[in-house]
């Protein structure tokens, strides 16, 4: 899956459970710039990230980042 991809469902995950950025911040401990740039398809996380907002969303690391 590409980073736009990625960042499009990172932001549906986040709105739908009605959290803002800086909530995601204070809950996973990851950078707001980076979460931004996640969601605006700039970065794709490191496999750290990946695990956190798996943890987070209640979601796989593959249903997230590697689905079609």
């Amino acid at each position: 899956m590409d980073a736009v991809k990625i960042g499009t469902t990172l932001k549906q995950l986040r709105e739908k459970k009605g959290k803002t950025l800086q909530e995601v911040q204070e809950d996973t401990g990851i950078d707001i710039s980076l979460l931004s740039r996640y969601e605006n398809g700039e970065r794709i996380p490191s496999d750290n990230n990946k695990k956190r907002l798996a943890a987070y969303y209640k979601r796989s690391v593959s249903g997230i980042f590697f689905a079609d």
